[in-house]
């Protein structure tokens, strides 16, 4: 089954990146589209963090805006096809060192492709800033409820590797939900690895399942943003090239964190993300107001 996944990123992998050379080759001769060292610098950095879980699009897009290396309109584009190969390949490590349950693996990433396929006629139409909001203070909630079993003030989590019976079945519909939701932009990672907490499981199956999620989704819509021309290439390039050096340090990284230092990383990020998200609710309602203004 695990060769069997392997042969199925590969395909979707190879299929991404003739799409994307493609696009390069298609680039006007007199915009060539070279990386500086600030692209290069910017996907090292989110990807070395990406691959700990802490995800990338976030921080991505506060180096952007920070430096006004892409335009605003050209973000989620530039984040989706830059973030895709080193996403494939954050898949492909986790997959072969972590030890996980075939079964719940290929379920759970079968089940957020899925859900995503599903997700664009059917969940895009939801209000973002409402899901955001939702998101936002269920994940506070759940992060709250492991701090206190980290300190021993509830029982929680766990070091299985794998889902049978009801908890399975509760795994893979809440991941299909995660992937639907991921069609409004709403992160994958953080949500999981709650799921993969709450259901007894080590902490560290949640990186090969949430990088396999994203690993089948992400070429799928980055391939739209690149019909469409909806991106920033030179960015783009220099976020899958510094990328990949920071997936691949940050890997190592992760194969030797203890257990207990991993579900402290994983409240630390479910609390960034739930602030990320009530952030972003509070962006929108701006905009939304501004927006007859400025009519």
């Amino acid at each position: 089954m695990k060769t069997a996944l392997f042969i199925a990123l590969g395909i979707f992998g190879a299929t991404y990146l003739a799409i994307f050379v493609m696009a390069i080759r298609e680039r006007p001769k007199n915009k060539p589209a070279v990386p500086d060292l600030r692209d290069g610098f910017v996907g090292l950095v989110t990807n070395f963090f990406d691959t700990l879980g802490i995800g990338s699009y976030a921080p991505t897009t506060s180096f952007f805006k920070l430096w006004g290396l892409v335009r605003d309109e050209q973000i989620p584009g530039t984040l989706n096809v830059g973030h895709t190969i080193p996403t494939l390949l954050q898949a492909f490590i986790t997959i072969a060192v972590v030890q996980v349950d075939m079964t719940t693996l290929t379920l759970m990433v079968a089940a957020a492709a899925v859900g995503a396929w599903l997700g664009a006629g059917v969940v895009a139409k939801w209000s973002r800033r409402k899901v955001q909001i939702g998101m936002g203070i269920a994940l506070l909630a759940m992060a709250s409820a492991m701090l206190m079993t980290q300190l021993n003030l509830l029982p929680g989590g766990g070091d299985q590797i794998g889902l049978t019976g009801v908890k399975l079945a509760v795994a893979v519909a809440a991941n299909a939900t995660l992937g639907a939701l991921m069609t409004l932009g709403i992160g994958l990672y953080a949500p999981c690895m709650i799921i993969i907490f709450l259901m007894g499981m080590s902490p560290r199956v949640a990186y090969p399942i949430m990088m396999g999620s994203c690993a089948f989704l992400m070429p799928v819509g980055s391939a739209r943003f690149i019909r469409e021309g909806s991106f920033d290439l030179k960015a783009a390039l220099g976020l899958a090239i510094g990328g990949i050096p920071g997936v691949l340090i940050a890997a190592f990284i992760v194969k030797e964190i203890p257990l207990y230092l991993m579900r402290w990383l994983v409240v630390v990020v479910v609390v960034y993300t739930a602030l990320m998200m009530l952030r972003s609710a509070m962006v929108e309602k701006r905009r939304a107001a501004q927006a007859p203004v400025a009519a």
